[in-house]
């Protein structure tokens, strides 16, 4: 299954999961956040591991870069946080 189908099925499951939304949460806040996160995920039944979720984050930085026609030749700050982003989004399903 690929990142992008195993974290769409994860952020379905935790909007409907408030413990599960909570320990993703909180694995977010260690000291090593995108590990602990991974981790929650595998002992939850998804496979998101960490090489695959920095390297879809990256892979998102590269596709907005590209569709700019080569006119971003430098990454603009905040794009090529894709963690951030779906911690984001799992803090948003709480409110």
């Amino acid at each position: 299954m690929s990142i992008v189908n195993e974290l769409e099925r994860l952020m379905k499951d935790a909007k409907d999961n408030e413990a599960l939304r909570r320990r993703l949460l909180s694995a977010a806040k260690t000291e090593d956040p995108m590990k602990s996160f991974c981790d929650v995920c595998i002992e939850s039944g998804y496979e998101i591991y960490l090489g695959e979720l920095f390297a879809y984050g990256q892979d998102m930085n590269d596709a907005k870069l590209r569709s700019v026609n080569g006119g971003g030749v430098n990454a603009i700050e905040g794009w090529d946080d894709a963690f951030g982003m779906i911690i984001k989004e799992l803090e948003d399903m709480s409110i």
